[in-house]
């Protein structure tokens, strides 16, 4: 099957459209046409920048290059959920929960899919340990910053009921237990979501990118569904070792609620 390559006069002319459809919302006075134009700026120097460097390191092919890449991949991806956190923990903490929990899911996840179930050889060549970490850290960032905000958001909400627990003699693990389910499911639902709705009522992206380029259907499904599956992993181990870590930050080695630890709520 041959693949239709696309000009940068026709990715121009979808980027006019989308600058219509900004120029329509300015008009509307919906309140996002800057957001939809940095957006898409974003979106533009980002992907270009990143064709580059993937080209840059496909052709070099080394470890050392790759474990770069996945670091700052894993740095920025601690970042946003932070920033998607209306009432973060305090400190280093609001980072380094976040990020850990990406790290020990998305990397284990990462390594055992290359490892045991693709098998390119080397195991870490970049044309899949790049874009399948990239999918499980997206995945699980989205996951975990859920995560931390219900419960973060949950706990301040409910501290009084909290504290009475704390008093009638309950551990603090039973004290907020409810809230950690709650927080738990609030990361799980998008990828339960995703695999529910799946070849039914839409066409995963990269299994629609893979037959886009070429691939046959039956490959590219068989790629999508191991895809979805880890996905769903990464996504609900994350979210574990983030409520987790991030209740038994709110409490002291007293078993006392710190609300100390709460930032005020970010707009």
């Amino acid at each position: 099957m041959q693949v239709i390559e696309l000009q940068w006069w026709q990715l121009g002319l979808a980027v006019l459209m989308v600058l219509m459809l900004a120029w329509f919302s300015h008009q509307a006075r919906l309140g996002i046409s800057r957001s939809l134009l940095v957006a898409t700026l974003r979106t533009l120097i980002q992907l270009a920048l990143i064709g580059l460097v993937l080209e840059l390191l496909f052709s070099v092919g080394s470890l050392l290059w790759v474990a770069v890449m996945a670091l700052v991949m894993l740095l920025l991806a601690g970042r946003e959920v932070v920033a998607r956190q209306r009432r973060r923990l305090t400190g280093r903490w609001a980072y380094g929960i976040g990020t850990l929990s990406m790290f020990v899911s998305s990397f284990s996840v990462a390594i055992i899919t290359l490892v045991v179930l693709v098998g390119p050889d080397p195991w870490y060549t970049p044309q899949y340990a790049i874009p399948l970490l990239g999918m499980l850290l997206g995945n699980t960032m989205t996951g975990v910053a859920l995560s931390l905000d219900r419960l973060t958001e949950q706990t301040w909400q409910q501290r009084q009921i909290i504290e009475n627990r704390l008093m009638l003699g309950q551990h603090w693990s039973q004290a907020i237990e409810p809230i950690r389910r709650e927080a738990m499911r609030s990361g799980m639902i998008p990828s339960i979501n995703a695999m529910a709705a799946a070849g039914i009522i839409s066409l995963p992206g990269m299994m629609t990118g893979q037959i886009l380029a070429g691939t046959p259907p039956a490959l590219a499904v068989k790629y999508q569904i191991l895809i979805m599956l880890i996905i769903t992993l990464g996504t609900g181990l994350g979210s574990l070792l983030a409520v987790i870590m991030g209740s038994r930050r709110l409490f002291d080695e007293r078993q006392r609620l710190r609300l100390d630890r709460l930032q005020s709520p970010v707009n």
